[in-house]
């Protein structure tokens, strides 16, 4: 059962922290369309693996067209309608990819960012028109009965439907594991569920061999109702989006940023999604005595923490506003204690000796392990063990200190946790069990 678990995305043993609280993205990882997560669209490796998604599905589906049109499979059609509608929606969003690069002009001066958005709401208008046309068609099928021809053929198409998106699975949770994207792992475990809802075809061409007919259009009818599931969702996300909605976390992410500057405080915040880049304008406090080149170093010093915490971040606009005064115009974020870090880890290993600890730097909070003795080519991953799923973080070598090796991102929060630090040589490996505790009074 653990495995089948794993299989299905739902295990503990295979998967980083995906809600981690540093690296905020859209918030939703549903199986929704119309709506890329800034994790994939922000990088070469999940622009990359959208496209070779889009060409495995769409050789699968043309595949399974060509049985359609000789077997006249209500089951196949629906599924074929499925593999087009998820190949498709790559089409509308790589070509707001495309305008959205356009410099900002002095008529569009934020740029083309809301193209993705009106290309989100074609892609929901799409999805939606191919389940109502594979809805009418099984419920035509089954007030008009037919003969299904080519079972054989209906059979193989639904297999090769399931191998088809089972290949993207992997392909998406391999490519998603290596950039730490929890968007395209998600999409990669719902296109393992695809892939099984194409073996549906498969049982009702069995259920038509076996002398039951209507079971062709009944699953035809149960996938349709399967797409429209999608839609809602989609269109859920896409319409958030549309209307400046975004995850409240980004919101307590901003107030968590501003903790790292010492002397300035957040009365409040505002943020939007302009495609797949957030924009905020926020509002700070800082001690009126100061000078005004103080006060300006200050709002950098936070304009820095908040890119190194959200890296979809494109614009902080940061104003300087009295803590007493009408704010009624932002959602005030909720307040944290100030930020210490817990105490550092030390490092006693057969591979290395050394300290492990949660530093601030420039990019925001990562883990540095900083050795006193090492040996060469060494690779350092801490897994931390959270209660819905391990969070894992590749530890590099720096190109400023050889001996001092980096997370690739923030841990989240909570900084009190269990967890393990593994060493591997190409020779040896070694686990080291450590934990860490959260000073008296600092609890997030």
């Amino acid at each position: 059962m653990s495995k089948v678990l794993d299989w299905f995305g739902f295990g503990k043993g295979g998967e980083f922290h995906a809600s981690s609280g540093h690296d905020h993205g859209s918030g939703d990882h549903e199986h929704t369309h119309g709506v890329i997560d800034p994790s994939i669209a922000t990088t070469d490796r999940g622009i990359w693996a959208i496209k070779w998604s889009f060409i495995i599905l769409a050789i699968t589906a043309s595949l399974q067209i060509v049985v359609v049109v000789l077997s006249h499979s209500i089951a196949l059609l629906a599924d074929t309608i499925h593999n087009i509608a998820d190949a498709t929606t790559a089409i509308p969003l790589w070509v707001a990819f495309t305008l959205v690069r356009r410099a900002p002009t002095k008529v569009f001066n934020y740029g083309l960012g809301r193209v993705e958005d009106f290309a989100g709401m074609l892609i929901v208008l799409i999805i939606l028109f191919s389940a109502l046309l594979a809805g009418y068609e099984a419920i035509n099928r089954l007030i008009h009965p037919q003969t299904i021809a080519f079972l054989g053929w209906v059979a193989v198409a639904g297999f090769i439907s399931f191998l088809g998106n089972e290949i993207v699975a992997i392909f998406r949770i391999k490519v998603g594991r290596e950039i730490q994207s929890a968007a395209l792992i998600a999409d990669g475990y719902h296109a393992r569920t695809d892939g099984l809802t194409s073996l549906a075809v498969v049982l009702g061409a069995v259920g038509v061999w076996a002398g039951f007919p209507l079971a062709d259009p009944i699953i035809g009818l149960l996938i349709t109702i399967t797409i429209l599931g999608i839609v809602w969702q989609s269109a859920r996300s896409v319409l958030v989006r549309a209307l400046d909605g975004v995850d409240p976390a980004i919101v307590n992410e901003i107030q968590h940023a501003a903790e790292h500057v010492k002397g300035i405080k957040i009365v409040s915040t505002r943020a939007r999604w302009v495609g797949h880049r957030l924009h905020t304008d926020i509002a700070v406090a800082v001690d009126e005595a100061l000078p005004v080149g103080e006060g300006v170093k200050l709002a950098e010093q936070l304009r820095s923490e908040l890119k190194g915490h959200i890296s979809a971040l494109s614009t902080a606009t940061i104003t300087f506003a009295s803590p007493d005064g009408d704010n009624s115009f932002a959602i005030t974020a909720q307040t944290h204690a100030p930020h210490q870090a817990p105490e550092p880890f030390a490092v006693q290993s057969k591979l290395a000796t050394g300290s492990l600890a949660i530093v601030d730097t420039l990019e925001g909070e990562r883990f540095h392990l900083t050795f006193t003795k090492t040996t060469e080519n060494l690779e350092a991953t801490v897994v931390i063990a959270r209660p819905d799923g391990d969070e894992v973080l590749l530890l590099t070598p720096m190109a400023s200190d050889a001996k001092t090796f980096e997370s690739n991102r923030a841990p989240a929060e909570p900084h009190e946790f269990s967890a393990k630090l593994i060493l591997k040589s190409k020779l040896l490996s070694d686990t080291l069990q450590f934990t860490m505790k959260e000073p008296e009074g600092h609890h997030h």
